[in-house]
Order: structure tokens, then C-alpha cells, then sequence
């Protein structure tokens, strides 16, 4: 029987994906990856090179789903406010991207700021985040989605600090914790919407 080389790969992508967002790059272990997938590790090696390698390749197939996953729809800053609000929910959902991210700030950033493959998926997000917000150059967009995708992947990893800076309710009550949550996540959607309010206003000036 034929061996199926894609089906392969997605089982070591899911394992790999599940490994590195417990244990990040440096803890992530390559027998254990290779165990969860049901495949000899060698596999891992003849796919997607050393454990670095597969890093990088996990974040790029996760942050390509997930740009398919919340299309950036409509035009001005209530627009640009609903996908913060969409982003917010998805990344809460499993946590799986602002883990991988934090993971690699702290791991592999230099490495991360050079890959090609990445910077082409950052620039065609701001190139799509542009038409929401006409009238804004890169730069400017840049900086907004920056700002807009810090602010959401920082939730799912650091809520901990709701309950030290702002006092969020993180009792035993599941509603509490849903109401803090909608609170935040409606916060910013707020914010969101007037910095991007704020950033059309100055590109026109800028051109007046």
C-alpha cells in the first residue's frame, strides 16, 4: 500500500501543534510529537527538517488557517473593530496561536523576523487590512494591526493580569468569568475602532 505522505504530515503538524503550545520550542520534545502522530520520528526529519524547522512550519499552517478562518470583511473602523471582536474569538477558542507566538518571541524571534514565508503572510494581511481602513498606508496599518493583534493574542496568555490590573472576577462562577470576558473583548473592539477612527482622520489631514 501506498504511503500517504499528506496525511502523514497533518498528523505530525497536530501533534507537533499540541506539543509546542504546551512546551514551547525549547521543551517540545520530537519523540513525543512523533509518538502522538504514530510516526517513526525519522519522518519529522525527512518532512520538515530539525525541530526548528517544524516550529516555523506549525505557526505558518496555523496563522494561514486562521486568516482564512476570519476574513476581514467590510470597510471603516466599525469593521476594523468587528474583526478585533472575531480575532478575539477565535484565538479564545483553544489558545493554540497566542501560545505558539509568546512561545516564539521568547524562542526564536530573531530567526521568525528573517522567514520569508512569514513576512509575505504579514504583508498580504495588511495589504487586506488597508482596504478596510482606506486612505491609510502601510506604515499606518501596520501600526494599527500591531496594536490590534497584540491586544488580542495578549488575552488567551496573560489574563492572569486582569484579575492584578483591572480586579477581572476569576472566581468558580463559569458566568462571571464569561461576563469579564465579554467586558474585555467589547473593550476591544471600543478601542479598536477609535484608533482606526483616529488613523483615517490623520491620513486625510495628511493629504488635505
Amino acid at each position: 500500500m501506498a504511503w500517504d505522505t499528506e496525511r502523514t504530515k497533518r498528523l505530525l503538524l497536530d501533534a507537533a501543534t499540541a506539543e509546542f503550545s504546551e512546551h514551547g520550542l525549547a521543551g517540545g520534545r520530537i519523540d513525543r510529537i512523533a509518538t502522538a502522530a504514530g510516526v517513526n520520528k525519522e519522518r519529522i526529519y525527512q518532512y520538515f527538517g530539525k525541530k526548528d524547522d517544524l516550529f516555523a512550519a506549525v505557526l505558518n499552517a496555523q496563522l494561514r488557517d486562521s486568516m482564512d478562518a476570519v476574513a476581514m470583511d467590510g470597510e471603516g473602523p466599525e469593521a476594523a473593530g468587528d474583526y478585533a471582536g472575531r480575532l478575539f474569538d477565535h484565538h479564545l477558542a483553544d489558545g493554540v496561536i497566542p501560545r505558539l507566538v509568546f512561545w516564539e518571541g521568547l524562542e526564536r524571534a530573531e530567526l521568525a523576523a528573517v522567514d520569508t514565508t512569514r513576512a509575505e503572510y504579514h504583508r498580504t494581511k495588511v495589504d487586506r487590512f488597508r482596504q478596510m481602513l482606506p486612505g491609510l498606508d502601510h506604515a499606518a496599518a501596520g501600526e494599527l494591526l500591531l496594536t490590534l493583534v497584540s491586544l488580542v493574542n495578549a488575552w488567551p496568555v496573560l489574563s492572569h493580569l486582569d484579575v492584578l490590573i483591572a480586579g477581572g472576577d476569576r472566581g468558580p462562577d463559569d458566568r462571571s468569568t464569561a461576563a469579564r470576558t465579554a467586558a474585555r473583548r467589547a473593550a476591544l473592539v471600543r478601542t479598536i475602532e477609535v484608533l482606526a477612527r483616529d488613523a483615517q482622520l490623520a491620513a486625510a489631514s495628511a493629504h488635505a
